[in-house]
C-alpha cells in the first residue's frame, strides 16, 4: 500500500509559515551542505521552477508521484501565476471555494480528504506527498504514516501551524535525525501503530 508522508518546514516553535502565509523568513537558513541533501533525496518536493533554476529538472521521482495541497497552498503559487507548481507530479488540491481547475494539469477537488487518501493508497505508484497546509494536515492527520519536519533553527512566535485539528494526542516514532551546519534538524517520524485497548477483549 502507498504511503502518505507530510514533508514540511518549520520553525522550532512549529510554524510553517507567516500569519499570511510567506515563508521567505526560512530562507537564510538554506545552507551549502543542507540545499543539496533535499535536492538528491527529495527532489519531488522542489517546485518546478526551482527544479530549474538549480539544475534538477530532469531528476526522477524518488519517493512521490503524487502532491496533495489544500486551496492556501496552492494560492501561494497561484498569486505569481503559477498554475501548477509541481508539474513533475499528479497534483490534487482539495477546496470547497475553487470552483474550476486554473490548469489541466491540477485536479481540484471538493472531496473529502479521507477518502481521496484512501482510495490513492489502494492504487500502484510511489508515495503520496502532503504539501500542506494546516487545515489539510489536520483532516488527514489520521492517515499520515511519515512525518518529516524540516525544522530551521528559528523562532516564529505566531502563524500557521503544523497541523489545526482538534486535540486528539497521535504517537510517532522518530526514525531518523540529522543536524547541518547552521543548526536545520531534519526530523523523520513513523506512526506508532495504535496499542490495543487495556479493555479489549482477548483474542482467541
Amino acid at each position: 500500500m502507498r504511503k502518505l508522508s507530510y514533508v514540511v518546514g518549520a520553525t522550532i516553535d512549529g510554524f510553517i509559515a507567516a500569519p499570511d502565509g510567506g515563508y521567505e523568513f526560512f530562507a537564510p537558513f538554506v545552507t551549502e551542505d543542507y540545499a543539496p541533501t533535499l535536492f538528491s533525496e527529495y527532489p519531488e518536493t522542489i517546485a518546478t521552477p526551482g527544479r530549474a533554476a538549480v539544475g534538477i529538472a530532469e531528476a526522477p521521482n524518488k519517493r512521490f508521484d503524487t502532491v496533495l495541497q489544500g486551496r492556501g497552498s496552492y494560492d501561494v503559487g497561484l498569486a505569481v501565476g503559477l498554475t501548477s507548481p509541481y508539474a513533475h507530479l499528479r497534483q490534487i488540491v482539495f477546496s470547497r471555494t475553487l470552483a474550476t481547475s486554473p490548469d489541466p494539469a491540477v485536479e481540484v477537488t471538493a472531496e473529502d480528504p479521507l477518502t481521496v487518501v484512501r482510495r490513492l493508497k489502494r492504487e500502484d505508484g510511489l508515495g503520496i506527498w502532503l504539501c500542506g497546509g494546516a487545515d489539510l494536515a489536520g483532516q488527514l492527520l489520521p492517515e499520515i504514516d511519515e512525518l518529516v519536519v524540516k525544522q530551521y533553527p528559528v523562532v516564529a512566535g505566531s502563524g500557521i501551524p503544523l497541523f489545526r485539528a482538534g486535540f486528539e494526542p497521535r504517537a510517532f516514532t522518530l526514525t531518523d535525525s540529522r543536524v547541518f551546519e547552521r543548526g536545520n534538524v531534519v526530523l523523520t517520524y513513523e506512526r506508532t501503530p495504535a496499542s490495543p485497548s487495556p479493555n479489549a477483549p482477548a483474542a482467541d
